[in-house]
């Protein structure tokens, strides 16, 4: 081999090292981080941003040691490039947080059929969605069908998520990881919900009455717009259970979280669990000097 193509041979392998030692940089910037709640299940986070990992999977664990039930969280947050998750993967009863997937059913549906919502669906959405209303989710579910919920959980990539029996809505199997990617899917560009359903959704989300917007809203700043749905259902067996899921943006911000609870003696010690997790992840993702955070909102007692 002469020298020139040795020298050239050389300067290919150094290349190619260099390309290797780059592509493995990408994972590796990422921070993450880790919290043990109770010495069992561990809040894993990771960030972008240099230190907020550690800091948010502490920060959460703390707000849940010691918290009767059982709790599942999940995270995003696009400008820092966040996620936490903690026992995202465990099944819930839904209550009224389905109420928003029944919302993405029917607006799929319809956009199937390439048409509008009618006058009498846009007052059974309202109320389902601001108001709670349990007779137009009743409504809604028995319009869409259990093929036309299923054919939405699939094309929105809910995979571990189980409708109810019959008419048992309520009873829906959720998970907090499907439940964020119900609110990334309302956020973002995709091919399931065009841009006119889901600023339709997110609007009604932002409209909720003022009893019911307790939950992740706690603590938020006063700078962001809160979409949100609560859930929250007493059964004979493993208590309440307190489920609050939404999204934020304005100035800057563009985050969501779904915090979901079970096992709870009242709805108070059910709210009380997810607004400790939600507070903390606000402050965290803000940082020193954000505006003052909202009060939390006393709930009401029928979800």
């Amino acid at each position: 081999m002469t020298w020139r193509a040795r020298r050239g041979l050389a300067t290919l392998v150094a290349a190619v090292a260099t390309v290797t030692v780059l592509g493995a940089a990408g994972p590796a910037s990422a921070g993450t981080g880790s919290g043990t709640v109770d010495g069992a299940a561990e809040v894993v986070c990771t960030s972008g941003r240099p230190g907020l990992a550690g800091t948010l999977s502490r920060d959460i664990a703390g707000a849940l040691h010691g918290r009767g039930g059982t709790s599942a969280l999940a995270l995003y947050d696009r400008p820092s490039g966040t996620d936490c998750e903690f026992r995202a993967g465990t099944h819930f009863d839904s209550a009224s947080v389905i109420k928003v997937t029944v919302l993405g059913a029917l607006l799929r549906q319809a956009a199937e059929a390439h048409r509008a919502l009618t006058p009498h669906e846009v007052e059974l959405t309202t109320a389902m969605i601001t108001k709670s209303d349990n007779a137009s989710t009743n409504a809604l579910w028995h319009q869409i069908g259990r093929a036309g919920i299923q054919h939405f959980l699939d094309l929105a990539g809910m995979r571990h998520t189980v409708p109810g029996a019959g008419g048992a809505w309520g009873l829906t199997q959720i998970t907090a990881d499907d439940q964020l990617a119900l609110m990334r899917l309302l956020s973002t560009d995709n091919a399931v919900l065009g841009p006119a359903s889901r600023h339709y959704a997110l609007d009604l989300m932002r409209k909720v009455a003022p009893d019911q917007r307790w939950g992740v809203p706690a603590g938020a700043p006063a700078s962001t717009t809160a979409h949100l749905k609560n859930g929250w259902l007493p059964r004979p067996e493993d208590g309440w259970r307190v489920h609050s899921v939404g999204s934020f943006d304005g100035n800057g911000n563009d985050y969501a979280m779904a915090v979901l609870s079970s096992g709870n003696d009242t709805l108070r010690d059910g709210v009380a669990t997810v607004e400790a997790a939600a507070k903390v992840i606000h402050r965290d993702l803000a940082g020193d000097g954000r505006p003052p955070g909202r009060a939390a909102t006393n709930p009401s007692t029928d979800g």
